[in-house]
């Protein structure tokens, strides 16, 4: 069997990768290991999918820390915008959410796959499923894709697209390094990004704060010189294991290559009010101290942060449950203010890359034709998605990355086997 176009791996980049191909007249066919195509995209945004951010071109870039700046030469071909055409003319209408989230109108993933899958039959992509590749032959006039069970099927270009190592139940199990570097590419370390953090602190072997959220905090990754590194304002959540939760998620990648540098332990710094000038909450706080000396402490501060959080902090700082305001010194005042715009807590690893969002390092860059997603290196060899060194943050910035690879990678894949031909 002998194909155009052949792209391994039915996720996002891949099914982009495949429709775009086939669009520019190539014989494409899409591989998958898998018994269902799109399988990460149908989990996407908690089975809503979050398919692309409708923010400017230079903040969705900003907003994919891993090498997102290499996709400047692939946003001038294909983009975040492109993609709100694409899925609105496969008839998939989309809804802006909070900080450009677009999600489909109907808030069903499946939507967005069963769309892209209409789109491969119409444009009559062969696809199989349940088919493992079990190795990739690369040759000077094309190259021979052996699956698992004896078959070699052969093709003018090859797309890999099968992504990283998080979330392997979807089948992002990292086979794609082997064969990127039989082709003579550099994978680079390969780490957890977007992903929960753990911590040795007492209080959360103690589980003080297990299970307590916080909504719109103020969350940094400190250096050695205690500056911040990275900042997010978002919320966050406290586990038996250490934190997760957005802020957590967005900060976490910055986190454990401080850790792959070496570092035993990375501070973290927590501001629960960001929005509260410390000197004026002090002032207001003692003010209402002053005038209800014989309240209890605690109910005076109730309602300031969340009630576990409070009953923390004041542990902390020893004032009892049923302290007087009276019997409150300044400096404690001073001391509990402190903890509610600058607790700091050490962290000192992450959960492992099997269960993180997003897969950081991958196929090098540097290695890559940044406007057609070329292999440098091998002729007629292309990648796109996650089994690149380029990662975001969460809120369709990832995908949004995977489907402009993808596109450019078919469409560049179909235009070269034009012109060689098996």
């Amino acid at each position: 069997m002998n194909y155009d176009v052949i792209v391994i791996g039915g996720g996002p980049s891949g099914l982009m990768a495949s429709i775009a191909a086939a669009e520019h007249g190539a014989k494409t066919m899409l591989i998958e290991k898998g018994n269902k195509l799109g399988k990460k995209l149908a989990i996407s945004g908690g089975g809503r999918c979050n398919v692309t951010n409708r923010l400017p071109q230079d903040e969705v870039i900003r907003h994919i820390p891993g090498n997102g700046r290499f996709l400047y030469s692939a946003f001038s071909v294909f983009n975040n915008y492109d993609i709100i055409d694409f899925f609105e003319g496969l008839g998939v209408a989309l809804k802006e959410e909070d900080h450009g989230r677009m999600f489909p109108v109907s808030n069903s993933a499946k939507d967005v796959v069963n769309a892209l899958i209409n789109k491969m039959d119409e444009l009559q992509v062969t696809v199989k499923l349940n088919t493992p590749v079990k190795a990739v032959h690369y040759g000077k006039n094309n190259h021979m894709i052996i699956l698992e069970n004896g078959d070699k099927i052969e093709t003018s270009s090859l797309v890999i697209a099968v992504g990283g190592k998080a979330v392997p139940y979807t089948g992002s199990t990292g086979d794609g390094y082997a064969w990127a570097k039989k082709a003579g590419h550099t994978i680079t370390e390969l780490y957890p990004t977007e992903v929960a953090l753990t911590s040795n602190e007492d209080f959360i072997k103690q589980k003080k704060l297990q299970g307590l959220s916080l909504r719109s905090v103020e969350l940094s990754v400190l250096n050695d010189k205690n500056k911040p590194i990275i900042t997010h304002k978002m919320d966050m959540i406290f586990t038996h294991f250490g934190v997760s939760g957005p802020a957590v998620l967005r900060c976490s990648q910055f986190v454990v290559k401080e850790i792959l540098k070496g570092k035993k332990q990375v501070t973290m710094h927590l501001d629960t009010l960001p929005d509260k000038n410390e000197d004026l909450l002090f002032h207001e706080l003692l003010s209402s101290i002053e005038e209800n000396p014989k309240r209890a402490v605690k109910n005076l501060l109730k309602g300031i942060v969340p009630e576990r959080f409070l009953t923390f902090i004041l542990e902390k700082n020893n004032v009892s449950d049923n302290q007087k305001a009276a019997n409150l010194g300044k400096e404690t005042l001073r001391s509990i203010v402190l903890d509610f715009k600058n607790f700091t807590f050490t962290v000192n690893g992450s959960l492992p890359l099997e269960k993180a969002f997003v897969t950081g390092g991958g196929v090098s860059i540097k290695e890559i034709v940044p406007n057609t997603m070329q292999s440098k290196i091998m002729d007629r060899l292309y990648f796109c998605g996650e089994i690149l060194d380029i990662h975001g943050y969460t809120g369709g910035y990832n995908i949004t990355s995977a489907l402009v690879t993808g596109r450019l990678a078919g469409m560049n894949a179909a235009f070269e086997s034009a012109s060689t031909g098996i």
